[in-house]
Order: C-alpha cells, then structure tokens, then sequence
C-alpha cells in the first residue's frame, strides 16, 4: 500500500480499509439478512462509517414476507414494533416516490415491460443520447419502435407456445 500523503490519501485508505473488513464480514453471512456497508458522513471532516442495510442488488438475501422482515430487522422482538415499522415504510415510500418522479424517461416505459427490459431500454437511451448528443425524446422516438416490435415478436411467440 503506497504512504499516504494527503487527507485524500488517508481517507481513500481508511475507505479501502473498511471496504475489505466489510467483505470479509458479508463472506460470512450466508443467506436472507443484512449486509455491511461502506460509506461516509456528510460534512466538513466525513468520516468513514459501516452500517447494516439489506443488499438490494443480492435478491436473495432479501426477506420476502413481513414477517420475515420484521425478523431480520429485529422488530419482532420490540414490545411495539408498529411505530419503527411505519417509520421504515414511509421513508421507503418516500424514496421510492422519488425515484419515480425523478426518472427522465419512466414516461416512454410500458406498463408490460419486464423490469429486465425497462432497465436495457433506459441504459441504451441513456447511452446512446450521450453518445450522440441527442435529446432524449428524439432517441427514444429512434430506439423505442425496434424494442416495442421485439417484445411484441416474443410475447406472440411466447402466447403460440402456451396454445400447444
């Protein structure tokens, strides 16, 4: 590792540092369950800080059932859970709403996509517009036909197969 020589330095480090004994502690956990995380305070001076947070890009360390959440999440063994738990939806409503309203291209998206799609569509509009400087709009007036013509291709498809 080489000195460090700066505050950047040092922080880098110390996040390098706390990246690898989270690894090592996520190594162990096995199954649905918290991960640890990285990251920093907001601030003058951020410090480097872990916390235990559910791991959404790991479906499956994701509890499916409220009971199973309430588990995870040590709620089940509160007198009065039902506070913190409000507390928990309202604040994944909220972030959720804003991911929603804040999403430049949800509009162009339809209802029937599957998610895998939805996400290939907005990373190629979203590429393919920095790419060549488009608008938005204009990419997906270019992009959108050919995906709406292959995803209707495979719903027929898919709607023959289930006849036989």
């Amino acid at each position: 590792m080489k000195e460090a020589t700066t505050v950047e330095d040092v922080q880098e480090q110390a996040i390098a540092a706390a990246q690898k004994r989270a690894a090592e502690l996520n190594a162990e956990k096995k199954g649905k369950g918290t991960r640890v995380r990285v990251g920093q305070t907001r601030g003058r001076n951020p410090k480097v800080i872990t916390w235990e947070a559910f791991d959404t890009d790991a479906p499956e360390t994701l509890p499916t059932t409220l009971d199973e959440f309430m588990s995870l999440a040590g709620l089940d063994k509160m007198a009065k859970p039902e506070p913190q738990l409000v507390s928990y939806l309202i604040d994944g409503f909220n972030s959720n709403q804003y991911a929603v309203a804040s999403d430049v291209l949800a509009e162009f998206v339809e209802p029937n996509w599957p998610d895998a799609l939805v996400r290939q569509f907005k990373q190629t509009v979203s590429n393919y517009a920095a790419a060549t400087q488009m608008s938005l709009e204009d990419t997906v007036a270019l992009i959108k036909p050919g995906i709406v013509k292959a995803f209707d291709a495979r719903m027929k498809a898919a709607a023959e197969v289930e006849k036989k």
